[in-house]
């Protein structure tokens, strides 16, 4: 099993950011248009509900912006490298 510090460090070399205080794990997606942006958002939708662990996230036009973060420890958590790495798989 890896180390939970690993797995922060091997999202952030795929393009993820810690925020200042390392409580979130921020990322910009962009995609070819709207639809594309809505279908990523639609499908991480379905393993936000699955994880019963949902994003702060917003999207204009064709850029999604996501912000994982686990209010109930106050930081970050599993289910935060979970969804951040299905969110990857999704944007391909």
């Amino acid at each position: 099993m890896s180390d939970f510090n690993d797995d922060v460090q091997e999202l952030v070399a795929n393009g993820w950011e810690l925020n200042a205080d390392s409580t979130r794990l921020e990322k910009e997606f962009v995609f070819a248009n709207f639809v594309a942006a809505f279908g990523f958002m639609t499908q991480a939708a379905i393993w936000a509900e699955k994880l019963n662990h949902h994003p702060e996230w917003s999207n204009v036009y064709k850029t999604v912006n996501v912000g994982l973060t686990t209010h109930d420890t106050g930081g970050l958590g599993e289910l935060d490298v979970k969804l951040a790495r299905k969110m990857d798989a999704i944007a391909g």
